[in-house]
């Protein structure tokens, strides 16, 4: 069976008109409960222990206390409430759990995730706590028995932003690759040095991302070793998302997902599949994106 995490049922009370699509994560799950051969499993909850191996003390204490000032709310686009911190922490939980999986059987979800503007003392961009860095470090802390050195990780961040949070938390940790394929003028304005960024002009057809991709991929692989991938697959390079601005069609961002499936398994690489960021014009068509990327990845199980 496939194993996917997810964390729907614990919604963030938003503001009327908020712009963050909080649906489309019930959506997704509801989409994939109807796929054969899928087993769908409650987010854990990720531990402050875990949570701080990739994040500062301070300011976890201070998200768990309700005590980030109203800047720091405007600048992770939420406001503060309990439900804020258990869904934050069981998303995190969530990609740690995936990444178990594929570790143990080859390939594994999280139906949300992929919080990658977080940095280590603050959050930014819907983002409070970053995922896929935390997984990261919790899975070289726990495997760290079963292998004569260090787990290797690569994170390959496919939204349509640049991972800067994720950058910026591990541009010093030489054990976990970085690679990041974004608009170059989309947000966050800021870029943060990833291992690998590969910045891509405002409307950017299947073609040229595609191009870029097995590049990237090329280049991944004479840099680095990884022993484990953590995939973002953002929905958000579609042509028709509001906030992606490059030019992708559904068939084109499948075959991203092709592409960087069958770059793993033919490694036998583990792979952790993230959801990453999705605003599209109709959710129906983010959710259809998010779906294709689970579908795919069940046809390529080890």
């Amino acid at each position: 069976m496939f194993k996917a995490f997810y964390a729907d049922q614990f919604v963030l009370p938003l503001p009327v008109g908020h712009r963050f699509p909080m649906q489309k994560y019930r959506l997704l799950r509801e989409r994939v409960s109807q796929f054969a051969g899928v087993e769908l499993l409650e987010a854990p909850l990720a531990s402050l222990e875990q949570i701080l191996l990739a994040h500062d003390g301070n300011y976890v204490s201070r998200v768990f206390a309700g005590a980030i000032s109203p800047a720091e709310q405007r600048e992770i686009g939420f406001p503060w409430s309990p439900e804020m911190v258990i869904r934050s922490s069981r998303s995190a939980g969530a990609t740690i759990a995936a990444a178990r999986v594929a570790l143990e059987v080859g390939i594994s979800a999280n139906l949300a995730g992929g919080t990658h503007h977080a940095y280590a003392n603050k959050g930014s961009g819907f983002c409070v706590f970053n995922d896929a860095a935390i997984a990261a470090r919790v899975m070289q802390q726990e495997c760290g028995e079963k292998f004569a050195r260090c787990l290797q990780v690569a994170i390959v961040d496919l939204d349509v932003h640049q991972g800067n949070g994720t950058a910026a938390i591990l541009q010093n940790d030489p054990s976990i690759f970085t690679f990041s394929i974004h608009g170059e003028k989309n947000f966050p304005f800021r870029k943060e040095s990833s291992d690998l960024d590969i910045g891509l002009m405002d409307g950017c057809s299947d073609a040229l991302y595609l191009e870029a991709l097995a590049s990237g991929l090329y280049q991944l692989e004479r840099l680095f070793s990884p022993d484990l991938i953590i995939y973002l697959a953002g929905a958000d390079p579609f042509g028709g998302d509001r906030l992606g601005r490059l030019d992708l069609t559904m068939d084109g961002l499948l075959q991203r997902d092709q592409i960087v499936f069958e770059w793993a398994k033919s490694r036998h690489l583990p792979i952790a599949i993230a959801m990453a960021g999705g605003y599209g014009q109709d959710i129906t068509q983010t959710v259809a994106i998010h779906a294709q990327t689970i579908q795919k990845a069940i046809d390529y199980q080890w």
